[in-house]
């Protein structure tokens, strides 16, 4: 008899920046869920995203092809409607597929506000839902509480009351029971708004920590209004990571071990005020790494120094699929903002970099040089060696590639 195909989940969140857990040396990240799961995982501990902002970032997670290539180059430009993406593969692959949560897929008006109601009931087309065959979600809204959603099973946007992170597990958890007797096997994703801003918005019933308790990374500057407000924002975050990893536990633990790949990551991080700056769009580590934890049942649990990209998880998960394992662990990773985001602290410019498990060069859209950094000596990125081309020419060759 055949063996069943492996069911797959990608668990996604924003803003959850690679250093922010407990398994990672975060002292003041609670997340046993996550904490336990790294130890049953392949932990990535060099995953970045190819592009460190929502829109770009799911786009190419998605699809397998970096923007703008896929058709998002805008901030507000949906995704292309015949865009092939996971979902497409996967049933193709004989799975049942379904997605909740967040994603950017709906035509946005730059004018009208990001922030609130209005934008959270907006309705994306069945046609443009990503090729997921069930789909509940949002498009945005920044609602970290009550979230409306619309989709398969609720053609009008309807308000859903609780914290957003419980609410999405709930829905999912309801799909994924009425999957218990199905000869199909299915690959989900759960697309978690937290720990995105308002980072003082409540965090089912967490209390957010004493800012002044909180460890600051090395980086940033101290003495003033950076600080303050690096703390005074962390704190909120880290309830809204306790909040959220609790959430996963329950979603996890629903999961029988040995029938299913589990995988866990974030669209980008966070600056949370190291080098004076804030929020993402950055080609500094804060902003770009990521957290990538995959427990596959055949899996050896063990961290890998490589400089995996949330673009090779198409590819991880059609290996999966064909019962195979990944084995790419590529040498290099590309990372680029391909344009400006016109909104309060993020990034300032378009750029394209490399980064490898020791090295990250960047340059600004026009070519010109702007960063170089020796991630061993340097973990915090506080030398710039920009000035030391014979350092970085081989980096810079690589970044003109395809």
């Amino acid at each position: 008899m055949t063996a069943r195909k492996p069911n797959i989940l990608w668990i996604v969140t924003t803003q959850w920046r690679a250093q922010a857990c407990g398994y990672a040396g975060d002292s003041d990240a609670r997340t046993p869920t996550l904490d336990a799961l790294a130890a049953q995982s392949v932990n990535y501990a060099q995953a970045v995203t190819p592009h460190p902002f929502g829109p770009f970032a799911r786009a190419a997670m998605f699809t397998g092809v970096r923007s703008p290539e896929n058709g998002v180059r805008d901030y507000f430009d949906p995704l292309p409607r015949d865009s092939r993406t996971i979902a497409h593969e996967m049933a193709g692959a004989g799975y049942r597929t379904a997605f909740f949560g967040k994603w950017h897929l709906a035509p946005r008006d730059p004018a009208a506000p990001l922030v609130g109601e209005a934008h959270a009931r907006t309705v994306v087309a069945e046609s443009s839902r990503g090729g997921f065959g069930f789909w509940e979600g949002f498009e945005s809204g920044f609602l970290l509480n009550d979230p409306w959603l619309h989709g398969t099973r609720f053609p009008e946007p309807a308000r859903i009351e609780g914290y957003q992170s419980d609410v999405l597990v709930d829905r999912s958890l309801s799909w994924l029971g009425a999957r218990t007797e199905d000869a199909l096997p299915w690959f989900a994703v759960v697309s978690l708004e937290a720990p995105h801003p308002p980072y003082g918005a409540a965090a089912a019933g967490i209390r957010p920590r004493e800012a002044v308790s909180l460890a600051l990374r090395g980086n940033v500057p101290t003495g003033g209004k950076v600080e303050a407000r690096a703390r005074r924002e962390l704190a909120g975050y880290h309830a809204h990571l306790e909040a959220t990893d609790r959430a996963i536990g329950r979603l996890i633990g629903h999961l029988k071990t040995e029938e299913s790949i589990v995988v866990f990551t974030s669209v980008h991080g966070d600056m949370h005020g190291a080098h004076g700056l804030f929020r993402k769009g950055w080609p500094h580590e804060e902003s770009v790494r990521v957290p990538l934890l995959v427990r596959h049942p055949r899996e050896v649990p063990r961290r890998v120094e490589s400089a995996v990209s949330l673009l090779d998880l198409p590819a991880m998960t059609k290996a999966w699929s064909r019962g195979k394992m990944w084995e790419g662990l590529p040498e290099h990773a590309g990372i680029s903002m391909p344009s400006v985001v016109a909104l309060p602290d993020q990034g300032d410019r378009a750029w394209r970099g490399v980064r490898t498990t020791e090295r990250k060069w960047v340059c600004s859209a026009d070519g010109q040089p702007w960063l170089f950094f020796d991630l061993v000596e340097d973990p915090l990125e506080c030398r710039n060696l920009i000035g030391e081309p014979d350092r970085w020419r081989d980096l810079a060759a690589l970044a003109e590639r395809p």
